[in-house]
């Protein structure tokens, strides 16, 4: 495993703290103490601004959602497979960092343009492509005739929540939740039921 680099530091730092205090009210003098800085001026060496750790954080996390679907789409071609493979990226990429993904969900209004816009155009594209493979399975019977957006803002606020309520060490076995939400989703989608 390698080191860490001090930028990467500060920005995992930063999404403790906006996920802790909210962008708006974290100050980089505070992101400044809780990485050993005594001047926040010395942050500047690392990030260019508070703005740009959330940039960083969002972009970063949009990457994460981007080559994921494109990979899907790349390797699977049935739908229902592609959908369970969707639930599974985000369950994994809600669990893997749950401070950076609480900013990703939660602070992304605070981008400033043009990276909003930015932002905004990588979200509306994912939305587009799993929206799309939700009207092929319908198109081929694997899911039910039902409205599509309806389908697609269902799943991805069914799982929305995951990073608010998994924390590691919880009780409940990831595998265990991974399963009942899988159970959950596809059932619903599913023309077979």
């Amino acid at each position: 495993m390698t080191a860490k680099t001090k930028k990467q530091i500060v920005i995992e730092a930063a999404a403790k703290l906006f996920s802790d205090k909210g962008y708006s009210a974290a100050s980089m003098r505070e992101l400044a103490g809780r990485v050993g800085l005594e001047q926040a001026s010395s942050l500047y060496n690392h990030i260019k601004s508070k703005e740009a750790a959330l940039q960083e954080i969002c972009f970063e996390n949009a990457q994460k959602f981007t080559d994921g679907i494109t990979t899907i789409e790349s390797n699977i071609s049935d739908p229902g497979e592609q959908i369970r493979a969707l639930i599974n990226l985000h369950i994994q990429v809600a669990t893997n960092d749950i401070t950076s993904v609480t900013v990703f969900n939660d602070e992304w209004r605070h981008l400033s343009e043009p990276q909003l816009s930015e932002f905004l155009a990588l979200r509306k594209d994912y939305e587009e492509r799993f929206k799309e493979i939700i009207n092929k399975g319908i198109k081929t019977g694997t899911f039910k005739n039902i409205n599509p957006t309806v389908a697609l803002h269902t799943i991805l606020s069914a799982l929305k929540w995951i990073h608010y309520w998994y924390k590691t060490g919880r009780d409940s076995d990831l595998e265990i939740v991974k399963k009942d939400i899988m159970l959950l989703l596809m059932s619903g989608l599913s023309s077979n039921d």
